[in-house]
């Protein structure tokens, strides 16, 4: 199995696995043992982040990717039995219409449904194509019958239940990957992909290397704790942006110069972009306009690091997203050149 093969045998199965934000213990013990397969010795901080040491010399390089991803919790149980729901993250009413989804309750009984706008036949509604989605008129209908406010009670669903939505993952003929949570389960596979690489002995680090799983991203404190302050650089492995006004595509490692956050390190991705030109990687630097990474949490902390951030790019991102094998290719490769003396 080569590089690419690894990592999306890697994404297949970190996407089976539902892990907003504030529920990932399921998905951290998946990735310790992942760590642990390849022969090293991880370690999870209090938060339930995951730090693993690839070994190497010299100054230490952080590597950032973050597993856990957008999602929901029940708010309220209404009369008519259909729940109305909290996001988690950026999450947005419009992305997740006709998701099916899962509900987890705390006794461990997991239900299905599906998010749909209220009185949502066609048929019936003769407003449903102008009406504005959001969460006060879009609603879980649960594939149980349940009439009323007490027959979900019943069930054992509460205020404050985890709500996954389906990430419907594919990979077409064609190499396009297509899946929620791409952003960041794909640069977590990623990562797990080049640990390998070392442990393979088929790269030899040119420095001394930590990969940091963390599991609060997207509600913005996912690298704020955790780290030592030995640490030289932190790169956040994140998706690269793809939309108008931008150069990357799907097919390329993006490189970001500034995102909402401010500016990132000059010197750091000036290394980047010349290892990316020098190896005849496709790359793109872009501004991200609507962006902020664990780089910005790290920093926000209090860390003293340069910092920069990378990843294949994504596109419809925060919604059914799509990157490309080639993206993960570049990625990986930038990463090898970078980090390594391949």
């Amino acid at each position: 199995m080569n590089q690419v093969e690894f990592t999306i045998e890697r994404l297949k199965e970190l996407e089976a696995i539902d892990s907003p934000s504030g529920f990932t213990s399921k998905i951290v013990e998946y990735t310790m043992n992942q760590f642990e397969k390849l022969g090293f010795k991880p370690r999870k901080t209090n938060k339930g982040c995951v730090i693993c040491d690839l070994g190497g010399q010299c100054h230490s390089v952080v590597l950032a990717a973050h597993i856990d991803t957008l999602g929901g919790v029940v708010s309220s149980v209404k009369s008519n039995g259909r729940l109305r729901i909290s996001n988690i993250g950026g999450l947005t009413a419009a992305n997740i219409e006709c998701e099916n989804c899962r509900i987890y309750t705390r006794s461990g009984r997991v239900f299905e449904g599906c998010y749909q706008l209220e009185n949502a036949s066609t048929h019936v509604n003769g407003d449903y194509s102008k009406i504005v989605r959001s969460f006060d008129n879009m609603e879980i209908v649960l594939d149980e019958d349940v009439m009323c406010e007490q027959d979900v009670r019943d069930l054992g669903i509460e205020n404050g239940n985890f709500v996954c939505f389906d990430p419907r993952t594919r990979i077409t003929d064609s190499g396009y990957i297509k899946s929620r949570f791409l952003d960041d389960k794909l640069s977590v596979a990623m990562l797990l992909s080049f640990a390998k690489q070392v442990s393979d002995k088929k790269i030899r680090l040119k420095r001394n290397v930590i990969i940091f799983i963390t599991v609060y991203e997207e509600v913005g404190h996912g690298a704020k704790a955790g780290l030592d302050n030995e640490i030289e650089e932190f790169i956040s492995v994140d998706m690269g942006c793809v939309g108008d006004g931008l150069t990357c595509t799907e097919k390329m490692v993006s490189i970001c110069a500034k995102d909402s956050g401010g500016p990132y390190d000059y010197d750091v991705t000036k290394a980047l972009a010349d290892t990316a030109e020098d190896g005849n990687i496709d790359f793109a630097l872009d501004v991200y306009p609507h962006y902020g990474s664990d780089a910005e949490a790290f920093l926000n902390a209090g860390y003293d690091a340069k910092h920069a951030l990378i990843g294949a790019g994504v596109y419809a991102s925060h919604g059914y997203e799509r990157s490309h094998i080639d993206g993960v290719k570049n990625t990986l490769k930038l990463l090898d050149l970078y980090l390594g003396d391949c």
